[in-house]
């Protein structure tokens, strides 16, 4: 597959994960008045709420043109999962710094 090809879902999981998955824990956290969650519990409120891009991340799985780009997704999606879980993902730990900082 070419770079072009996966250009767009490149930059969608780039943005996803802090965009969506913080934006509502960050939500979340500060409705239910917590505001110093660790580390893990707000890793975890991430992945859940990135993970309900689920539908989303699937919407090619019918047709077959598509099925280079399926399997890109399905390990990027991975990584990026992996990435949150291990706090490797450096705009997730950037963000919950500054909840933590700013609440």
């Amino acid at each position: 597959m070419r770079n072009d090809q996966r250009f767009e879902i490149e930059r969608a999981f780039d943005l996803l994960p802090h965009i969506v998955g913080s934006s509502w824990a960050v939500i979340w956290f500060r409705l239910n008045k917590i505001q110093k969650p660790t580390r893990e519990e707000y890793r975890k409120k991430v992945l859940e709420y990135l993970k309900m891009m689920e539908p989303v991340f699937e919407s090619y799985k019918t047709d077959e043109n598509f099925s280079e780009i399926v399997k890109y997704i399905n390990i990027r999606k991975q990584e990026e999962y992996e990435k949150i879980s291990s706090g490797l993902n450096k705009e997730v730990e950037k963000r919950y710094e500054r909840y933590i900082d700013y609440g």
